[in-house]
């Protein structure tokens, strides 16, 4: 599976339970440990996990994946995935809207995904 791939794999997972502002950030040539960043958002911490396990159980059910770690599911505003070439960062709008991770990484190729 390439990188590509494991991301629209992920973002179609998300879509599945109504992630909403879904992003592709392509960080290949900025980043050395991913190639992609995937953000999207929940509208409660409920939805995020949701969202995450979702993405996890889908990852693993077909396509025998799983995230090397997983960060902030206990609190579930910023839940930090790492399939390793794609990072998946879901948020609750509030969250993200602070951090705002896409103006941070301005500078690389971003595109809208329909989820």
């Amino acid at each position: 599976m390439t990188s590509e791939e494991l991301v629209e794999a992920i973002a179609g997972y998300a879509g599945d339970v109504k992630a909403i502002d879904v992003v592709r950030l392509d960080v290949r040539g900025v980043l050395d440990y991913a190639d992609f960043f995937l953000i999207c958002s929940g509208n409660t911490d409920r939805q995020t996990k949701a969202i995450h396990d979702r993405i996890h159980e889908g990852m693993k059910r077909d396509h025998d994946l799983l995230p090397r770690r997983v960060e902030g599911l206990q609190e579930a505003r910023w839940i930090l995935m790492d399939y390793l070439d794609a990072v998946v960062h879901i948020f609750t709008p509030e969250t993200r809207e602070f951090y705002a991770l896409e103006k941070l990484w301005g500078e690389v190729p971003a595109k809208a995904l329909t989820a």
